[in-house]
């Protein structure tokens, strides 16, 4: 594609689970992207390629495609809605000239919606609002539209962003409107949204004449031609075997070589002689490209702006497993191989922080899921270690040590309000504004500490039945405060290694809640349950039953044990204290006192 007039790029944009992956999907096959039976095969999601996105059902990275919609290429880039990867949003709306905000037709603009456009009109992009899931029975379309003009008036940095078409359509069936439809169910096509993206969206504005320049953007890897820098030229053209420069974040200039040249056609990248000015291309053979760093033609190595990401705001050690069972249920377990892992993993992930900590590290990341899915991502790829309880991510500002905070949302029933609210007082939340909504909820906005949010999902989920909808959102800094009081009951920590017998379990039973069920192996030190008041219990679970030929007074029938719970790696991170670590292991995962001998726990308690 030589005329930059004949591309348009596109980010699109919405919050957690509004329809964007699934609109994109509509989108590629609507295009003819793929065969008529190709189609057919293709999973829904089509953009979600990981296990954990389809696992979690949601979009972890950004990812580059392109359709063509009669003479023009349009490429289109799937961000993800979770707050925790706005770092990925961040990066990859470099790439874009406009973006499609999309917004659910019942939730209406939630926390990482305001996040998200911020971030699109501060770079000056065109937006394009579509609201979308029209089909749904509690749908308020009317009130929706009036709440993303509220929000585009508090956002908007020149009038010219205040004036924006809105688009209205059903993601799941590939369904679009130019006007409200009477009619849902009537049979039409994503046709409006390619006429927006066309008419709406502006082509890059780049300058073809001059010498070749790119910011890469993002980088991929594959084990037949290594890394592959992602991003769009901002002006020139660059062809195969070219001579590079390469303009690193400090200013400092390598030569490179172009070994591959390719853009995007669907999923597929193609591979090409030459690509111009305004197209989306990944290049090979630059193997010291980092993100935020400038490829420009040799003989005029101008360097583009960095990308500026926000600040991680939760840190957590993770370092190698020292429990006794180590190095049994994992091929790499060193420090130096965990290390290495991690270096590598900085390269793609920008949002995150990595710095050495004694035998471990301490990584820092955007919230608990961010965290979560890198440990997730390791233990998939067969390491073993252990982590620490997140902390919160201090600055220092004019002499005063400030801590992250965060703006909630919860939306929850009338009835539950009343323990919603204690919950969040015990963790100093400030409650800002609260309003009923049309569905009957009450939804309630509170800026609260961002420390204070570890643990509070499960534990408002178990306070609410399971209906609470809460989402956070970075919110700045203020002054540090007082420590927050332990909100869980203490541990039921086992004394004697060895493995679990029910006889000992139907005992322990009694004094809380089990995390292990009989014949699993425990070390001393290892924590098997919570108990049910506060401070810690030292028990033996591995504890035998006396064989003697006496009878004994109580029953000797079979032990009927209630059923262990069986913690998910988010609830077990939620759950440790600072004096507790949690082992992972590709097959396990084990709470522990940092201190296996509870003499030592004595006196570091001390």
């Amino acid at each position: 594609m030589k005329d930059p007039n004949q591309i348009r790029n596109v980010a699109i944009i919405a919050h957690v689970d509004h329809g964007k992956t699934t609109l994109v999907d509509g989108l590629l096959k609507q295009s003819n992207t793929f065969r008529s039976n190709q189609a057919e095969m293709e999973q829904s999601l089509i953009m979600d390629s990981g296990d954990q996105e389809h696992e979690r059902g949601i979009t972890i990275t950004a990812k580059q495609t392109s359709v063509y919609y009669g003479d023009y290429k349009i490429n289109i880039v799937d961000t993800p809605g979770h707050a925790d990867f706005s770092g990925e949003v961040e990066r990859t709306l470099n790439m874009a000239d406009g973006v499609l905000l999309i917004v659910d037709a019942q939730e209406g603009p939630m926390p990482q919606t305001k996040f998200v456009l911020s971030k699109a009109l501060e770079l000056g992009l065109k937006p394009v609002v579509v609201i979308n899931k029209i089909d749904k029975p509690s749908r308020r379309i009317d009130e929706v539209i009036d709440e993303v003009s509220d929000l585009f008036l508090e956002l908007a940095i020149d009038d010219s962003q205040l004036h924006y078409p809105v688009y209205f359509a059903i993601g799941r069936d590939g369904k679009a409107w130019t006007e409200l439809p009477d009619n849902p169910s009537e049979h039409t096509d994503l046709t409006p949204i390619f006429e927006a993206i066309i008419n709406d969206i502006p082509a890059p504005t780049v300058e073809v004449d001059k010498p070749f320049q790119m910011l890469v953007t993002s980088l991929q890897y594959d084990s037949f031609l290594g890394k592959y820098a992602i991003g769009r030229i901002t002006r020139g053209n660059i062809k195969k075997a070219q001579q590079v420069a390469l303009i690193k974040r400090d200013g400092a200039i390598t030569s490179a070589k172009v070994d591959k040249l390719f853009t995007y056609r669907g999923l597929n990248r193609e591979e090409t002689d030459e690509a111009f000015a305004g197209d989306i291309v990944a290049l090979t053979g630059i193997a010291d490209a980092h993100i935020g760093e400038t490829v420009a033609d040799k003989e005029h190595p101008e360097a583009l702006p960095v990308i500026d990401i926000e600040a991680p705001t939760l840190s957590m050690y993770l370092g190698p497993n020292t429990s006794p069972l180590k190095g049994k249920e994992a091929k790499y377990n060193t420090s130096r191989q965990i290390g290495d892992r991690l270096k590598q993993e900085l390269e793609t992930n920008v949002s995150l922080r990595v710095k050495e900590d004694g035998i471990g590290f301490v990584v820092s990341g955007r919230g608990e899921l961010h965290l979560s899915v890198l440990i997730e991502t390791l233990r998939r790829e067969d390491f073993e270690f252990e982590v620490g309880r997140p902390q919160a991510v201090t600055i220092e500002e004019d002499g005063v040590v400030k801590e992250p905070v965060e703006e909630l949302l919860i939306e929850v029933a009338p009835e539950f309000l009343g323990a919603v609210s204690q919950e969040l007082g015990t963790r100093k939340a400030s409650p800002i504004k609260q309003e009923q909504t049309s569905s009957g909820t009450t939804r309630s906005t509170y800026i609260i500490p961002t420390r204070a949010m570890i643990g509070l999902r499960n534990l408002l989920l178990t306070a609410t039945k399971g209906t609470v909808i809460m989402n956070s959102l970075p919110h700045g800094y203020q002054p540090l405060g007082p420590k927050l009081q332990q909100t869980r009951n203490g541990a039921l920590v086992a004394t004697e290694a060895g493995v679990t017998t029910a006889y000992a379990l139907d005992a322990a039973a009694a004094r809380g809640e089990l995390f292990v069920g009989p014949g699993t192996t425990v070390y001393q030190g290892m924590v098997v349950g919570m108990y049910n008041r506060q401070g810690d219990l030292d028990l033996n679970v591995c504890r035998g039953k006396q064989l003697t030929n006496m009878r004994s007074s109580s029953s000797d029938g079979t032990i009927q044990l209630t059923p262990f719970t069986d913690l998910s790696l988010e609830q077990s991170i939620d759950f440790i204290e600072n004096d507790e670590l949690l082992e992972v292991t590709p097959k396990s995962l084990r709470l522990r006192k940092k201190y296996l001998d509870p003499n030592q726990r004595k006196r570091a308690a001390k």
